[in-house]
């Protein structure tokens, strides 16, 4: 262990944790299908995905999933919430729930934590363009192990990307 002092106020940690924010690479997303972080260390105790102008070719809606050597891609307790529409509950994924228009374009963050025993809990707000819409997520996940990857996609799987970019942000 060791003592951080910083004025009047001091921090202990254990030793190998990294204090700050790490950034990931941001990535376009301007094609393909899913858009992939991996590699993610196994200390991280939140991840936030940040995406600006997302927009896909068809009417599937974005899905942010986790994982643990694999992409899970069941057993999601989730919720959406779209201003202007209904509820939803999604198991495969923090699904951004958005009128199915290939037009519009999402932008806002989905900040995941771990809340212990490789349980992981989401909570995000997105604006959605062209629909004047906010859109809420929020759910958990238990991985079998400590998440290592983040990917976002759509529920169909097929649906590409077509603008925006995408990256995220990491810390102990």
């Amino acid at each position: 262990m060791s003592t951080i002092i910083d004025g009047s106020a001091s921090v202990t940690i254990n030793s190998g944790a990294i204090l700050g924010i790490t950034s990931g690479t941001a990535v376009a997303s301007t094609s393909g299908t899913s858009i992939d972080f991996t590699s993610i260390p196994s200390w991280v105790k939140r991840i936030t995905v940040i995406i600006k102008g997302m927009s896909t070719s068809g009417t599937s809606n974005p899905v942010i999933q986790l994982g643990s050597g694999s992409v899970t891609t069941t057993g999601y307790l989730t919720s959406t919430w779209q201003s202007n529409t209904t509820n939803a509950n999604n198991t495969n994924g923090f699904v951004i729930r958005g009128t199915t228009t290939a037009a519009l374009v999402q932008s806002g963050n989905l900040i995941i934590n771990l809340l212990g025993s490789n349980i992981y809990v989401a909570s995000g707000i997105f604006s959605q363009t062209g629909g004047a819409d906010s859109i809420i997520v929020g759910g958990d996940i238990t991985l079998s192990g400590a998440l290592d990857r983040v990917r976002i996609t759509t529920t169909n799987g097929t649906d590409t990307f077509d603008a925006g970019s995408i990256n995220i942000l990491y810390e102990g």
